[in-house]
């Protein structure tokens, strides 16, 4: 019997057609090693054991020697020989930002990731790491020792100094993410490459690093919650590496208020800015209201020494408007990319201008109605007339700077 016609081809011969067109996606998984060769063969074979079992996708595990003076790179180049799927590469530097960089930098998968040499993450979590990934839902993927569905065994210490640095990104970077060094992460290879250019860190500060550009850049980060133990022989220096961190962190918020420091967003980010909640707006709206008021007094009380009230009030106005929008933009509306900055900026202007004139008329009113006040009475009618003036440019910059709708026109 014939089989039904399409485009003059059987239905039956139409399918394997089809199938032969799909591409089928891969994965490339970094283990970073440093003088593990006691530990590497263990790993590797365990990985590849259960990837080549349960994993329904191509893969390739990459052992990256990190400068190693013992004999990891001869048990590595071992494996490579003897198992297919995995392969060796060398660097004479140590680092585990450099092995990342290098590795994910130059391989031909869709996703890439990587994991520490322990295997302390349970391996169950992988497909689930990288699954939406490989659909394009998400950019970056992270396990999560800290997501409420986690399951982890560790000694207090580390737990203290993990929840304090998590605590740290979230109070002065406003990061979202939960957990910046679990050693268990991935991300689409477009993606990755486009950040890499932009990190500057090749050590333990490279996956924190790497993850608030991707968030300051408009990224999708998925979290997975992972089964966790910690290696009691784990030989990482806390201190040390505390400290690092730390220093990294000063890096990039300094990058951050510079402007710098981020990729291009993808389309369906630019066309996807939603302004957040009204309730989360105020709360913004008023912290940094707050903090740029300080700034304003200060700079006034500075400048009014040298100059007269009116231009020591229009020089500490100007000054704080341009950070105030900047901020507003960021972290009230949502807004990230250089995209249109300049016009947020000149549109903020007119806001400033609104409160200029109100700050300059209390000034005036103020010195016709008593000649003689002190800079403290200034300054107090000044903040009332500001005070006046914050409420216009909240309604200014929600309803017209920064409305979504405006974005989303061509």
């Amino acid at each position: 019997m014939t089989q039904p016609m399409t485009n003059g081809v059987t239905l039956a011969a139409a399918e394997p057609v089809a199938r032969s067109r799909q591409r089928v996606r891969s994965v490339e998984v970094v283990v970073p090693v440093f003088n593990e060769e006691h530990t590497v063969e263990r790993c590797v074979r365990r990985l590849h054991a259960y990837l080549d079992e349960t994993f329904p996708y191509p893969y390739r595990i990459t052992v990256a020697d990190n400068a190693s003076t013992d004999g990891t790179w001869a048990v590595a180049t071992a494996l490579a020989q003897e198992i297919p799927q995995v392969h060796a590469v060398h660097l004479d530097l140590k680092g585990r930002g450099r092995a990342l960089r290098q590795v994910w930098g130059e391989s031909e998968a869709d996703v890439v990731a990587y994991m520490d040499v322990d295997l302390s993450t349970g391996l169950e979590a992988f497909l689930p790491l990288v699954a939406p990934l490989l659909s394009g839902h998400s950019d970056l993927a992270i396990g999560s020792r800290l997501h409420r569905g986690s399951a982890v065994v560790r000694g207090p210490k580390r737990e203290f100094i993990s929840r304090t640095y998590n605590l740290l990104l979230r109070a002065t970077m406003a990061a979202k993410f939960s957990d910046a060094q679990c050693g268990f992460k991935a991300g689409r290879t477009e993606v990755v490459r486009e950040l890499l250019a932009e990190v500057e860190d090749n050590a333990w500060f490279f996956d924190t690093e790497l993850l608030l550009l991707a968030e300051r850049s408009g990224l999708r980060i998925h979290e997975v919650p992972v089964d966790w133990v910690d290696d009691p022989d784990s030989r990482v220096d806390i201190v040390r590496t505390a400290l690092d961190d730390l220093r990294g962190m000063a890096r990039v918020a300094r990058r951050s208020l510079s402007g710098t420091g981020r990729v291009e967003l993808p389309d369906r980010v630019r066309q996807a800015r939603l302004a957040p909640g009204l309730g989360w707006q105020l709360a913004s709206f008023a912290v940094i209201g707050t903090l740029s008021t300080l700034a304003y007094v200060l700079l006034f009380l500075g400048l009014r020494q040298l100059l007269p009230a009116l231009l020591a009030n229009a020089l500490a106005l100007g000054v704080t408007a341009v950070a105030n929008t900047a901020a507003n933009r960021r972290f009230t509306f949502g807004v990230t990319g250089r995209q249109d900055a300049l016009k947020h900026q000149v549109e903020g202007g007119i806001a400033f201008v609104l409160g200029l004139a109100l700050s300059s008329g209390a000034i005036a009113a103020l010195h016709l109605a008593h000649a003689q006040a002190g800079p403290s009475v200034e300054l107090a009618a000044l903040v009332a007339a500001n005070a006046l003036a914050t409420v216009v440019r909240f309604l200014l910059l929600r309803v017209w700077v920064f409305n979504p709708r405006r974005a989303q026109r061509p």
